[in-house]
């Protein structure tokens, strides 16, 4: 047997020239994959697999990335996107967000030169013993990140990982750890929600800004990179919790924090702020509604272009378009806004409650058909080729439906048809205020629920604009050298040469009896004395008048204008009384002050257009007329209910059947112009006393101007007064001795005998 055992031993004994063989197919196996490797690393390099990025495109990445608008006091007003993605800087990111970010994806991130070579082959390791790493370090996740989606495909995973790992070593030799942490977090996708980079997400989840995350919510928003729908604190906040907690615990290992650190912050709950991302966030959406296609409009006429010539685009390209909205302004305006018509509407059914609307309102089945013809539901249903029957017997069936109220939005059981009634009878409001000597716009409220309602009544909605045309013919007359002080008998008065007689209507309730001086006139509205003033001055110059105040709408040569018979929009008239408060001139409306590509370089300025609409004198004599409509006028309430007896002077409008309620305020440094009505102007109050502008308008103007008197820091003073020309006033303002001019009893004529 020990014979036997010997030869096998000795036959089956490997031999060293065995040996050296199998050592020599090692070892050429092993040179083989190595070569390989270098090959394809090689063939990377030069693009035999697919363009690398160069390093412009490195410091540019073609990412989506979401413009801003900017307020004139830096605070993001919203952005236009596909992706809700903007970029900060190193300085703009928490401590804790790197600490938590380098603890948990890449502990030797400060080590490695972009490929951390003992972590890929550890890879292989623990797959072996049932657990999973990832290989990819933080720069090769940048790298993975800013030009490509992730492969499905093994083998195209393969070649990705070697233009990864080429990328990664690109961006370690040219740019430092700061610039490559920042990169990434501002490229990572964290998840749902249109939410893509830090900025982004800290806005989302915490309503905060990077640098202010605190460890715990930095830790949730790191933990969140690798699985942002698994890790979701909306939708799984159980998870989340948990890989918050193990991002801590990691960082306690780095040392970032301490063991009781870490166990304060475990025990606190999620502690969310939650904001979802949509076009309807933030301020002022229908003033950045109207702005987008502005901008757009401006690259195009301009030809501004990217340097290869193709065009920009609002929601990728990372523009950032600074505006003159200041974002306190704004809030202060949509506040007063909500508060105000949220107690209109109010009265506003009371006053309609129990009437029927298809009897008491002129054009009512017309006017809900047309409403259903321009629903979405109606295109809907005419895109899928339904029958008209068809179609009004869907607009008959109850559904679920989702409308505005002023307490917020609500779901509830209803037919259409009724949806649309609804629609119909919700008052609508807008308001514009502007600094009358830059032109600067300072707030934009373009309407009452910008989800549910798109259509911009600042600018692009025009409405009959009623007694605010008054100060117009006014001023003609003033600039013909008549005085506040000259009195007129207030009876009619008929305008004949224009076509047919005209000769306007005054309410018996409202009108002043016998001979009343123009600034009583202004002050409280009356017809007759308007008309009587347009009979003497002509409608022509009138019409030029307007016409340099900005007014672009028609406004025909007929003595009607003077009582506000043309159409115009709350953007223009707001313009055009800035012209008052100015010394006469007028400032092109600015909202925009100058855009810049992401890399900060200028794209556009504005620069605005100032025409002297009419001279100084005649501007602050009607200061001077304006403000009676509120010491003594329709506008009067502004003093004895609200409480502003400052130097402010306005005027109010209703148009015909209370259709339009207007009020627009002047001081020296902000002139504002607020409108207020239904969407149709067959709808209206029924009483005057209350869809009167002073009812339905000024009071927004009065709570909102409130605010602004009490935040100093607006710099926008309470006591100051307009100021007389340089050279002086040579029409009386002083009725006193107006009279005596007109009655010949100076002292000079008594001693003359006169």
């Amino acid at each position: 047997m020990r014979t036997t055992n010997t030869r096998f031993n000795s036959k089956n004994q490997l031999q060293p020239a065995d040996i050296r063989r199998y050592n020599w197919y090692i070892w050429r196996t092993v040179i083989a994959l190595f070569a390989f490797v270098i090959i394809m690393i090689t063939l990377t390099i030069f693009d035999v697999f697919g363009q690398l990025p160069s390093f412009r495109d490195l410091e540019n990445p073609k990412s989506n990335q979401a413009t801003e608008i900017i307020s004139s006091d830096k605070q993001v007003l919203g952005t236009y996107y596909i992706q809700n993605r903007s970029n900060v800087t190193y300085r703009e990111l928490s401590p804790n967000v790197i600490n938590a970010l380098v603890a948990t994806e890449d502990k030797r991130f400060y080590d490695h030169s972009g490929i951390d070579f003992g972590r890929s082959f550890t890879i292989f390791a623990h797959l072996l013993i049932g657990q999973k790493q990832g290989g990819s370090t933080i720069t090769q996740q940048l790298a993975l990140n800013l030009f490509s989606e992730r492969s499905a495909n093994p083998f195209k995973r393969i070649i990705q990982k070697l233009q990864e790992w080429v990328t990664a070593v690109k961006l370690e030799r040219h740019y430092t750890k700061e610039e490559i942490l920042t990169m990434y977090l501002n490229t990572v996708d964290f998840g749902a929600y249109n939410t893509y980079g830090i900025k982004s997400a800290a806005h989302t989840y915490f309503n905060t800004t990077p640098d202010k995350l605190t460890p715990d919510q930095a830790a949730l928003l790191i933990g969140m990179v690798n699985g942002p729908g698994i890790y979701s604190p909306i939708r799984h906040p159980d998870n989340a919790l948990k890989r918050r907690n193990l991002v801590l615990n990691r960082m306690v290992e780095q040392s970032f924090l301490s063991e009781g650190q870490a166990e304060e912050y475990k025990r606190k709950p999620l502690g969310l702020d939650f904001h979802q991302n949509n076009h309807f966030d933030g301020l002022a959406p229908y003033f950045r509604s109207v702005l987008k296609k502005e901008v757009q409009k401006i690259f195009k006429e301009q030809n501004i272009n990217h340097p290869d010539g193709t065009p920009y685009d609002l929601d990728r390209d990372g523009l950032k378009i600074y505006t003159t909205i200041d974002a306190t302004m704004q809030q202060y305006a949509e506040d007063a806004q909500r508060d105000y018509m949220k107690d209109l509407q109010a009265q506003f059914n009371d006053h309609w409650r129990g009437r029927n609307l298809y009897k008491s309102i002129h054009n009512f089945k017309f006017l809900l058909d047309q409403g259903m013809q321009k629903s979405d539901r109606y295109k809907q249903l005419k895109q899928q080729e339904k029958s008209d029957e068809e179609i009004q017997e869907n607009f008959q069936t109850k559904t679920m439906l989702n409308l505005f109220t002023w307490h917020g939005n609500i779901d509830t059981m209803m037919r259409p048809i009724d949806s649309i009634i609804y629609s119909k009878m919700l008052l609508r409001n807008a308001l514009m205020s502007m600094d009358p000597t830059t032109g600067y716009v300072k707030a934009w409220v373009g309407g009452t629920n910008f989800e549910h309602f798109k259509y911009d009544q600042v600018k692009n909605g025009t409405r009959q604009v009623g007694s605010t045309a008054k100060p117009f013919t006014y001023a003609v007359a003033i600039d013909n050298g008549y005085s506040p002080c000259m009195k007129i008998n207030n009876v009619p008065d008929t305008i004949r040469g224009y076509g047919a007689p005209w000769c306007p209507r005054s309410s018996p309730s409202e009108t002043l009896q016998g001979f009343i001086t123009l600034r009583q006139a202004l002050a409280h509205s009356q017809n007759w004395v308007t008309a009587h003033v347009m009979g003497e001055v002509k409608p022509e110059p009138v019409v030029e008048l307007i016409k340099k105040m900005g007014i672009t709408t028609n406004v025909p040569p007929y003595p009607s204008i003077c009582l506000g018979t043309f159409d115009a929009s709350v953007f223009e008239m707001t313009a055009a009384y800035s012209a008052f408060a100015n010394h006469g001139l007028w400032t092109e409306p600015t909202y925009i002050l100058r855009i810049e590509d992401k890399n900060g370089n200028v794209l556009y300025t504005h620069t605005p257009r100032v025409v002297q609409a009419m001279n100084p004198q005649t501007a602050y004599v009607m200061t001077y007329m304006l403000k009676g409509v509120i010491e003594d006028g329709t506008g009067s309430r502004l003093a004895y209910k609200y409480g502003l007896r400052n130097p402010i002077g306005g005027k109010t409008g209703t148009t015909q059947n209370n259709s339009d309620g207007w009020f627009i305020g002047i001081t020296p440094q902000l002139v504002t112009g607020l409108w207020t009505g239904c969407e149709d102007r067959d709808i209206a109050f029924q009483s005057t006393r209350l869809g009167e502008g002073a009812n339905s308008a000024l009071p927004i103007f009065a709570m909102y101007m409130k605010k602004v008197y009490a935040n100093q820091a607006l710099g926008i003073k309470k006591n100051v007064d307009f100021d007389a020309p340089a050279n002086g006033v040579s029409i009386i303002l002083d009725c006193g001795a107006y009279n005596q001019q007109q009655q010949g009893t100076t002292d000079v004529d008594k001693k003359l005998g006169f």
